[in-house]
């Protein structure tokens, strides 16, 4: 009989297949340091590998196995690679991804007490846990995992325009930085907010956002009949690691009865470090934050988190109480955490958070990032003594930009330019390192981000030693 209709495979298939997965994976953390972080391929490339039809008939999984591990994997960016230092790497952790295999083998369902009483208990367990850290009120607040930062954000904004605004939000106006991650303009357009509702606020030379213009913006708005409603701080940004004023723009808040959301899906866990958390005063002060544990919790993707000071205001946005639903409500202790947010259907990710925080302990943590701080600005005092570098933006929360400009060379800008973007070219081309520029005061300049606990000053000396030389070549 003809039992394929069931998708299974044997015991000792499946035993065989498992091993041989855990042990690419393993090999992969183990010499991932000694390979090339950079895949460059072209459209065409990719089709003439993978372009077809789709299969009628079995092919043996070794062999399916094999062509994924020798085509597919080499084709990917190593995220987690020591010199994989532009966007916001994803250093990850073995323990995590070992957790995600088992939820993701026993095909938790995350989204309801009924369905896995465990997976909603450790996402209130790991939720407190990281209320307390932010110093939100754990016994009203609470928050919701999600994929990443951008539907932590899309979450927050649409709990703050239900708790601010009702239904009528015709005339509301949201304020954000020249320097807030473009995530948060994604989440204010698919929400239905038209281009003038939304105010830009210029930053200041440090790239915070800067304070008299966001007063006299939303006391223009008042005198116009508007209704400002929310503001948006960064805590990190994604260009500088920048840190907005976040006491006085809670002050402000206060004053207006604003909505005050903090994006600090890059920044936020640095509140493990003193030096961190130094930065981030006045990130308690925040209705909502969003952070982003697949990054600087090293969390393999995907893992973002939205806390809220009061876990009523999720319920109240986005409880629905469909017939199919009405037996496994449950007592209110129970949370069902498709009533706090936009997914029905949800995946276990509380669950390697959980056994990464139990299996390294929270003090491993605050070293990882401390480190990751520490090594920025050592970064930058090696900088600092070269005579062909300059520093642009100085070392914050493990991010730094800069751009090869010798002393005593008479470039134009427009030429520094040039030659800054044609080092990053030929780095990534060389795929020695993911190392890519950005634009900060109309200057092309080359950006790290530094929160790999396994990348060290040598990784970067030598970057840099390969950076000057492609320099030589291009002058």
């Amino acid at each position: 009989m003809d039992n394929s209709h069931k998708l299974q495979l044997s015991k000792e298939e499946m035993r065989e297949y498992g091993y041989q997965v855990i042990d690419t994976i393993v090999a992969h953390f183990d010499t991932e340091n000694t390979k090339k972080p950079v895949a460059l391929a072209s459209r065409e490339e990719m089709d003439l590998l993978f372009k077809m039809e789709a299969p009628e008939e079995a092919t043996n999984y070794k062999e399916v196995l094999d062509f994924v591990t020798e085509k597919v994997l080499p084709n990917s960016n190593i995220v987690t690679h020591p010199k994989s230092y532009s966007f916001v790497p994803g250093p990850s952790n073995y323990v995590s991804v070992m957790a995600d295999t088992l939820a993701t083998g026993f095909n938790v369902f995350s989204g309801g007490w009924a369905a896995s009483p465990a997976a909603a208990e450790l996402e209130i367990v790991t939720m407190n846990w990281l209320l307390k850290l932010f110093k939100f009120p754990t016994k009203k607040g609470g928050g919701i995992f999600t994929s990443g930062g951008s539907m932590a954000n899309l979450t927050a904004l649409v709990t703050a325009r239900r708790q601010r605004c009702g239904d009528d939000f015709s005339k509301a106006i949201i304020y954000l930085s020249d320097q807030a991650h473009s995530s948060n303009i994604k989440a204010i357009r698919v929400l239905g907010f038209k281009k003038e509702q939304v105010r830009i606020i210029p930053t200041d030379i440090e790239f915070k956002m800067a304070i008299n213009k966001l007063k006299n913006a939303i006391a223009k708005d008042r005198l116009e009949g508007l209704q400002p409603f929310c503001i948006i701080a960064s805590a990190g940004t994604t260009n500088t690691g920048t840190v907005d004023p976040l006491t006085e723009i809670a002050k402000i808040c206060k004053t207006e009865k604003l909505w005050f959301h903090i994006d600090g899906a890059y920044g936020g866990a640095a509140i493990l470090s003193k030096k961190g958390n130094q930065l981030l005063k006045g990130i308690e002060k925040a209705d909502s934050l969003t952070i982003d544990p697949h990054k600087w919790l090293f969390q393999p993707y995907e893992m973002g988190c939205l806390l809220v000071r009061n876990h009523k205001w999720l319920s109240q946005t986005f409880s629905e109480k469909p017939e199919y639903l009405r037996d496994i409500e449950g007592n209110t202790s129970e949370i069902n955490f498709y009533d706090h947010g936009i997914q029905l259907t949800r995946r276990f990710r509380a669950l390697k958070f959980y056994m990464s925080m139990k299996t390294f302990g929270l003090s491993a943590f605050k070293k990882a990032i401390s480190y990751s701080i520490n090594l920025a600005e050592e970064t930058e005092a090696y900088l600092r003594k070269s005579a062909n570098w300059e520093v642009i933006s100085p070392a914050t929360l493990a991010v730094i930009n800069f751009r090869y400009n010798p002393i005593g060379t008479k470039y134009t800008e427009k030429q520094l330019d040039a030659i800054n973007q044609k080092i990053s070219k030929k780095m990534v081309d060389s795929r020695e390192a993911l190392l890519v520029t950005t634009i900060l005061q109309n200057q092309v300049v080359l950006r790290m981000c530094l929160i790999n606990p396994r990348t060290t000053i040598l990784d970067i000396k030598d970057t840099l030693k390969t950076c000057e030389s492609f320099a030589k070549e291009i002058v």
